[in-house]
């Protein structure tokens, strides 16, 4: 048998944080906090089902360290469901892609991400 090493095959890393993010769909605005992030997207848990490719609006507060003080940075972009599954404590878990992001908040969520990889 070959042994083969794992190699990641996300552009973007991810990391497993909670950071609070409200997902805006279908005229409900949900609060909640990230499972993982990254600077593509967001997994995260829901009270109601959306159905996979539906627009969403994210907003994201990141709590990034400069200089040794916390400064948060508010995030905002758009997104599209990708996946939406039965959470077994009820609700829902939501894959979003952020399919239109700008630069600025792509490169402060990088920074984010950045504070906890080696």
């Amino acid at each position: 048998m070959i042994k083969r090493d794992f190699k990641e095959r996300r552009i973007s890393p991810r990391i497993n944080k909670q950071v609070p993010i409200n997902v805006i769909a279908n005229g409900y605005d949900f609060v909640s906090n990230t499972q993982n992030v990254s600077a593509l997207g967001a997994y995260c848990h829901i009270d109601k089902y959306v159905p996979p490719f539906t627009r969403v609006k994210i907003k994201m507060n990141l709590p990034i360290q400069e200089r040794g003080l916390r400064n948060d940075k508010e995030v905002e972009c758009e997104g599209v469901i990708v996946r939406t599954e039965d959470a077994a404590s009820g609700g829902f878990n939501v894959a979003i892609f952020f399919n239109r992001i700008k630069e600025m908040p792509k490169v402060r969520i990088a920074e984010y991400i950045n504070q906890f990889l080696p």
